[in-house]
């Protein structure tokens, strides 16, 4: 046997083994290299997500507010997202929502700390139960409706802006939710009627509020809350004069950004709604909160004040003591509360104060 037969086996059992680990390494190769592409992959998409986020950038192009391609026909239909409607909702949810009751809150404790302190303005002189008229029927109507009004849409305003954090607790989604739906639809409602009654309000009585040398006299007397002698008023004082404005002209915005959310229909886009909510908002709250202080001075805490607007009549001696130099023109026309009928009021307590005191009329039968 010759020496490369001896050789041979050896030589077959290392091409073997060479040509095993090469079917292995292929096989294995095989089966990993398809694995580099996927990690590649997913190596360069989490760095392209590092760098520019695909969601962000859809987002960010959504509210550039570009103008696509829509089967919709209207204002503004080919527009997605309104970039102006996020920084509405953070105003609404942020400044609006956070602050405004703090003025709200304000108004209240400066109403309690004015009575507390200075208490309820009375009459100097008792009431001899002689009365002068002060509101005309018509005018009276037109006063309650527009306050009844008024506190509807008050309620109904204040309960929307502000019902996620204080009545879903009490009611619960579905319960505010509900209430809501009504609330927005009294609210919907009620403003316009409401805005044509403070149109008329300005047009009947604008002449009475002009403003002159004697209101300055006025305010420099505090309105006479303050110790000393009544400043004299006209018809209407300084106080009364500025509420009036105040109506005329916040009001006024109030009004007409109400009919701007009320009736988009006058080609209005959606920042045009979105500023006017704002506006509404701010301007409804200062209205309420000076309305809280006119509601005051009205009723508890001047005497005899209401009288004028619940049966028309004034008695004299407040129209002498708070509108003296209008008494001076009308003291003429000065009657009996009997005469015409009044059951309720200063003058008509004074007048059945002295049928049931010592000295009673004679009777007339």
């Amino acid at each position: 046997m010759s020496k490369t037969d001896e050789k041979q086996p050896g030589g077959r059992r290392l091409h073997v083994r060479i040509m095993l680990w090469s079917m292995l390494v292929i096989a294995v190769g095989a089966m990993v290299a398809p694995l580099g592409g996927y990690v590649f992959v997913e190596m360069a998409g989490a760095q392209s997500f590092q760098e520019t986020n695909p969601r962000s950038e859809t987002w960010r192009q959504a509210r550039e507010g570009n103008v696509g391609v829509t089967t919709v026909q209207g204002q503004e239909t080919g527009v997605l997202i309104l970039n102006s409607g996020e920084n509405w909702r953070q105003l609404r949810n942020g400044v609006v929502a956070n602050v405004m009751p703090w003025v709200l809150g304000t108004a209240v404790l400066a109403v309690g700390l004015v009575y507390t302190l200075v208490g309820r303005m009375r009459l100097d002189a008792p009431a001899s139960g002689k009365v002068v008229l002060r509101w005309k029927l018509w005018e009276r109507v037109l006063h309650w409706t527009t306050a009844t009004l008024f506190i509807v849409l008050a309620i109904t305003g204040l309960s929307l802006l502000f019902g996620r954090a204080v009545l879903i607790p009490l009611l619960g989604h579905q319960g505010f939710a509900a209430y809501a739906t009504v609330a927005m639809n009294a609210h919907n409602y009620v403003g316009p009627v409401f805005t044509l009654c403070v149109a008329a309000m300005a047009l009947a009585w604008v002449s009475h509020n002009i403003p002159n040398r004697t209101d300055l006299a006025w305010f420099k007397a505090a309105g006479g809350f303050l110790k000393g002698k009544h400043p004299s008023a006209g018809r209407m004082n300084g106080g009364e004069k500025v509420w009036f404005w105040f109506i005329v002209l916040v009001g006024g915005v109030v009004c007409a950004t109400g009919v701007v959310l009320d009736f988009p229909i006058w080609g209005q886009t959606r920042e045009t709604m979105q500023q006017a909510h704002l506006v509404h908002a701010v301007a409804s709250i200062l209205w309420i909160a000076l309305f809280l202080g006119h509601a005051y001075i009205g009723t508890v805490g001047t005497e005899g004040a209401i009288d004028g607007m619940t049966t028309g009549y004034s008695s004299v001696e407040w129209a002498e003591q708070h509108h003296d130099l209008w008494y001076e023109e009308v003291k003429h026309q000065a009657v009996d509360a009997s005469e015409v009928g009044l059951t309720s009021g200063v003058a008509a307590r004074a007048v059945e104060s002295t049928m049931t005191g010592d000295e009673k009329p004679a009777s007339s039968g």
